[in-house]
């Protein structure tokens, strides 16, 4: 079950997936996906899982397959990066082209893929506007009305009966919205960490990704640590 809400007074919906949905523009957002991070540290000498790009994919499209939407923002850092672009298998690039046809893709640039997604489908913007939102990567460090972000990967840490949970989600005052990250791969940022300090005008709600539902839970119900 998803989680309706308003950023600068225009409907959103924020998805179990962690993508972001605004059905007056058929839009559908999501941020950091971060694809072939897996090849990037193998390539270090850390040997992760080399499905991140699959599964991160297949994500997407269920995403687009239950929503059918117009425009798909991808919100930067799309590509872990600059080479990213390069390790993709003929099978990634194709999936991509299949997600821009009949519809428009934008990729926002973020500060791993800067150099934009070279020859692969889509547009790249420095930023977007859309029914009165501002759709960037990195979050403004001032009040920013209306502004829809990523890069900081928020995530949220709840109180159990059997310890503490660590959740990814999105956080909102309801002026503003940064969104989780939605690669296979990514880690997360407490919201309570001083990266989020002042970036809302006040005590932000979090909306924590679980399962199939996102729960909104008070900023003062999160643990620090």
């Amino acid at each position: 079950m998803s989680l309706r809400i308003r950023v600068n007074g225009a409907a959103a919906e924020c998805r179990a997936s962690g993508a972001l949905w605004l059905d007056g523009a058929r839009a559908l957002i999501v941020a950091d996906l971060h694809l072939e991070k897996g090849s990037a540290y193998a390539a270090r000498g850390q040997m992760l899982p080399p499905f991140d790009t699959a599964e991160t994919l297949s994500r997407l499209e269920t995403e687009v397959e239950a929503l059918d939407p117009t425009l798909v923002v991808l919100l930067g850092d799309t590509l872990h990066d600059a080479a990213a672009e390069a390790r993709l298998a003929p099978e990634a690039r194709a999936r991509l082209a299949c997600l821009a046809n009949r519809r428009r893709l934008v990729w926002v640039l973020g500060n791993h893929d800067a150099a934009g997604p070279g020859p692969l489908p889509g547009e790249a913007l420095a930023d977007l506007e859309l029914e009165g939102l501002t759709f960037v990567h990195e979050p403004r460090p001032r009040a920013a009305p209306g502004e829809v972000a990523g890069h900081l990967h928020p995530c949220a840490k709840l109180k159990g009966r059997t310890g503490r949970l660590r959740r990814r989600c999105f956080v909102t005052d309801g002026e503003r919205i940064i969104l989780p990250a939605f690669g296979a791969l990514t880690g997360g940022l407490n919201i309570r960490d001083t990266a989020f300090a002042g970036l809302f005008s006040r005590a932000p709600l979090a909306g924590v990704l679980h399962g199939e539902r996102v729960h909104p839970v008070a900023f003062a119900a999160l643990a620090a640590d």
